[in-house]
Order: structure tokens, then sequence, then C-alpha cells
């Protein structure tokens, strides 16, 4: 067995010549890190669905104020959370070109359709269509296909303007303004960042096997949500 060989220090102090980590380890360690935060905020998600009444609260009163509010409303809210973390999940696999795109547009389209859902006096559900968008985004990771710039840009555009006008008509029912929308954006980009930051460095092939292993549990997921709202309705 090969012993690791003392050297002496400047200083004249006696030190080990340990091998440092190389960029691979440290990335590979960064990866695990970032799949276990996916992990978990997946079955956060799971808790909140099979929670009674509370998973499916619709803004999250913090105490602090409408803005606060709707910081923390996105990750209360399974049905808003799960295809934004697909959405970033996809672009980020697809490249920081793809990334970059998701994070400016969909706080973006999110805020301009809450601030549309805000001023639309009749109040509509769509649950069965938005575990329908769910599914759809966590088979697009799943698969990992080659998809174009523009139309990651306009499924981008969609989930905005969709769960962002659902947002917004929530937010106007709870009676809240402008101020809780501006929070659940803030999330949104904060979110995205973090997260497509992360997925676009990943290099090593098992990573993106379990980044694609994500999304077809957010699928899943949103084949429960569609099953669910069926039922209900």
């Amino acid at each position: 067995m090969k012993r690791l060989a003392p050297s002496m220090s400047d200083n004249g102090q006696q030190t080990t010549d340990n091998r440092p980590l190389t960029r691979a380890s440290q990335g590979a360690g960064s990866k695990i890190r970032l799949l276990s935060v996916v992990c978990c905020l997946l079955s956060c998600q799971v808790a909140l669905l099979v929670a009674p009444p509370a998973a499916h609260a619709h803004l999250m009163n913090t105490g602090f104020g409408p803005f606060y509010d709707g910081l923390t409303h996105l990750f209360v809210t399974p049905e808003d959370l799960l295809p934004v973390i697909a959405l970033t999940l996809l672009g980020g696999l697809r490249g920081a070109r793809f990334a970059r795109a998701v994070l400016f547009v969909l706080p973006v389209a999110w805020l301009a359709g809450s601030v549309a859902g805000l001023l639309v006096t009749p109040q509509v559900t769509l649950t069965a269509l938005t575990a329908a968008v769910t599914i759809g985004l966590g088979a697009l990771v799943a698969a990992d296909l080659p998809l174009p710039l523009a139309l990651v840009v306009g499924l981008t555009v969609v989930l905005g303007m969709l769960n962002g006008g659902l947002n917004g008509m929530e937010l106007a029912k709870a009676r809240v303004g402008a101020l809780s929308a501006a929070g659940v954006a803030c999330a949104l980009f904060v979110l995205v960042a973090l997260l497509a930051g992360q997925v676009a460095s990943v290099r090593l092939s098992w990573a993106r096997v379990a980044i694609r292993v994500a999304g077809s549990w957010i699928a899943a997921i949103g084949l429960f949500m569609l099953g669910w709202s069926v039922r209900g309705s």
C-alpha cells in the first residue's frame, strides 16, 4: 500500500502531501447537491399534493406584507412550482443560451399574466389544463429532445401567461394588489437563476440522466394532478 509521504512546508512545519480535489470531483459534488435539491423540492410538492385542504392554499399569509406573501406563494403551490421546475430543467439541458432565455422571459410573462388576471372579473380554474402542461413539460425533460430556441421561448411565454393569469385571478379574489404579483415574479427569477445555472453546467452523462429522471417524476406527479382534477370535477 502506497503511503502518503510527509513534506516540509516553507515555514519548517511538517505537512502531509494530500492530493487536492480535482475540478471534476468538485463539479460532481455540486451536481449531486443540485439533484438533492431538486428531489427535495419534488418530495415537498408531493407532500403538499397529498395533504388536506392546505395543499390547495392559494395565497400564503406570512404576516410580512403582500410582497412576501407572493414571494412564498410559488413554493407552496405545486401546480405552479412543478411546471416551472420542469421548464427550468428543460432550458438548462439545452444549454446556457436556452437557460438565459427562460430566466428573463418567464418572470416577465408571469408578471404580465398576473396583471391581466387582476383585471379579469370572472374567476376561472383550469386545473386540468395546468396538469396537462406539467405532464407535457416533464415529458420533454425526460425525452431530452433537441428543441429549437423559439419553441422553448414559446413554451415559456405560454406557461407564464397561463399560470400568471390564474395567479392574478386568485390574487384578485384575495384582494391583494400587484405587489404580491411582483413577489411571485421575484421568486421565479431567483429559482430559475439558481436551478438553470447549475443544470446548464452539467456535463456528466449520469447527471443528465438523473435530471431526465426528475422530469419523468414531474410528469408522473402531473398525471396524479390530472386524475384528481378529473375526479373532482
